[in-house]
Formats: structure tokens, C-alpha cells, sequence
């Protein structure tokens, strides 16, 4: 006889975009990303970080003062480098887990890859116009987004 405890399609690609997360070496906001095939499969991965090339030691991380001395216009965020580091030839209705609702840009990035839904963790910058502006275009695109219901189940996890 079969387990009956296992966990279902969505907890399983939200950990997983959650254990990206924890790569990330933002020391305020880690974001991590899974884009899932329409058969299951995993298609990519993704968290916030410096992009390929810049160390990640000389770029700031702080969130306020000057924007060049800020994180704000350096920092590839968990969705896009998910979108980056895909290697197939498309991703038409594919859906993608994130810890946090995806900003604009990135919005813009997922309409254009063929992104169909959107499953996210959090959504603490839903009153930010990024946001708001991400909402709108996800709505007149046909992305369907839907906030990750917990299954109320610890998994631990030891390395």
C-alpha cells in the first residue's frame, strides 16, 4: 500500500522555489523561483541576486540612500534569473512558484516567455505601484495568479 502523507504539486515546487531562496545573499529580501511545465517537470530555477560576473562583495546591498549605492539597479531578481537560466526552446504554459509577487519588469519577462500562471508566497509590495502595475498586466495578458495555500505540514530539511 501506498503513502498517503506525501505532499501535493504545489508544496513541492514552493519548497523548492523556498530552498532557492536561501541562495540568495540578499541580507533582506530572499526571493527564489521554480517555472514548472504543464506535464510537472521542472523547466528552471531562480533566486536575487548580483548578475554572473559581478561579485556580489563590491555591489551594495543597502535599500536606501543614492540609488547607485543601493541594491535597487543591480540585483536580478529570482523570476528573471529563472527565465535566464532556462536552456529549452519555450515555456508557453508554464506556470512559475515564487516566494514574492513578481515586480513589473519581471511581469513584463513572464508575458513574454509564455508564462500562464503565477503561484506566489507573498505578496508584502501588493500596494506598490510595481505591483499594481504587474496585477494589471498579468490580468489584460491571461496570466492567472493565485496566492500559495499552505498544507499546514513542517518539512525539515537537514544538510
Amino acid at each position: 500500500m501506498k503513502r498517503n502523507d506525501y505532499i501535493d504539486w504545489d508544496a513541492y515546487f514552493m519548497g523548492i522555489a523556498m530552498l532557492s531562496a536561501q541562495r540568495s545573499k540578499d541580507p533582506n529580501t530572499s526571493v527564489g523561483a521554480c517555472i514548472v511545465g504543464s506535464d510537472n517537470r521542472i523547466l528552471s530555477l531562480g533566486y536575487n541576486g548580483m548578475p554572473r560576473g559581478c561579485s556580489d562583495d563590491e555591489f551594495p546591498w543597502a535599500r536606501e540612500g543614492d540609488p547607485l549605492d543601493t541594491k535597487y539597479l543591480y540585483v536580478c531578481h529570482a523570476e528573471m534569473n529563472a527565465i535566464l537560466n532556462y536552456t529549452g526552446s519555450h515555456m508557453k504554459g508554464a506556470k512559475i512558484y515564487t516566494t514574492l509577487f513578481p515586480c513589473n519588469e519581471c511581469t513584463k519577462a513572464l508575458i513574454q516567455s509564455g508564462i500562464a500562471e503565477v503561484i506566489y508566497l507573498s505578496d508584502k509590495y501588493a500596494q506598490t505601484a510595481s505591483v499594481i502595475a504587474a496585477k494589471k498586466m498579468m490580468k489584460s495578458a491571461n496570466i492567472v495568479y493565485r496566492p500559495y495555500q499552505p498544507i499546514q505540514k513542517d518539512i525539515l530539511l537537514h544538510l
